[in-house]
């Protein structure tokens, strides 16, 4: 499955959060770093989500990208 994820610069490096899985979010001092912390915490949420049997979300956010001129 791939979830989106957003990542946002911080004061302090970046964080992350996938709008499909509330309550589930990252943080590190590159954006690099967040991205692999933030597939750590995905795994660990749904496998937290699967041990208690709750059901796990499938994705369904997408994004894009509107310009203005």
């Amino acid at each position: 499955m791939k979830y989106l994820i957003v990542i946002e610069p911080t004061g302090t490096g970046f964080s992350a959060y996938s709008p499909d899985l509330p309550g589930c979010a990252s943080t590190g001092q590159t954006r690099d770093e967040c991205e692999k912390n933030m597939h750590e915490a995905i795994a660990f949420h749904l496998d937290g989500l699967r041990l208690e049997g709750a059901p796990v979300p499938q994705p369904s956010s997408v994004a894009a990208f509107v310009e203005i001129a």
